[in-house]
């Protein structure tokens, strides 16, 4: 009697041991199918995120040049028209991550700051000028560094860089969802995420 009930024990510890192993085997292999599916998830989401804008302004140019002290000046102008096309981009590809599986965290280290890209056409009218001073390529390089300037700050001012931001959260998003559907915690500069909009920037 004592040999069947030993048996029987022996055979418990065996069967309890063997499910506990293959419960232990499964979960790795579910941490690793989840670890490997957000990896994947970063690569498809890893694109520029792209917002683009135009900006048209006329500029007025003057330049004088005293020829003898105040008495005598000779003066050069143009008008200039510009057409501009500008675009902000997020390259995803750059975001640094780090995936650990012991605690089902996926922790996003840093994100790329945006690229901003002006593509002036700049056409000249009216140019006037005399021989005392005339256009020159400085003038030109004058020109299209004022103009930058000023689109730039046309840039800041307009809804442009708010829009990309936008788009990059909605992008960053897909993080969220996917680690939340899958049970892991997603942090950004060590804050956890409960909602894309936690993103800070």
């Amino acid at each position: 009697m004592r040999k069947i009930i030993l048996g029987i024990v022996i055979a418990l510890v065996v069967f309890v041991a063997f499910k506990y192993y293959n419960e232990q085997k499964e979960d790795k292999i579910v941490l690793q199918e989840s670890s490997l599916l957000i990896q994947e998830q970063i690569k498809n989401v890893g694109k520029l995120v792209v917002t683009e804008g135009h900006f048209s302004e006329v500029f007025n140019y003057n330049n004088s040049k005293e020829i003898f002290g105040q008495y005598f000046t000779s003066d050069k102008k143009a008008l200039v028209v510009v057409n501009a096309d500008v675009t902000i981009a997020y390259d995803l590809s750059k975001i640094e991550f780090k995936v650990d599986q012991a605690t089902k965290t996926l922790t996003i280290l840093s994100i790329p700051e945006a690229e901003i890209k002006l593509s002036p056409d700049l056409e000249y009218y009216d140019v006037q000028a005399d021989y005392f001073n005339p256009f020159q390529a400085k003038d030109y390089n004058d020109i299209k560094h004022t103009i930058k300037k000023s689109l730039m700050k046309k840039l800041e001012a307009s809804g442009l860089k708010e829009n990309a931001k936008n788009r990059l959260i909605s992008e960053l998003s897909k993080f969220y969802i996917l680690t939340n559907s899958l049970g892991w915690t997603l942090k950004y500069n060590e804050t956890p995420i409960n909602n894309p909009e936690k993103f800070k920037f």
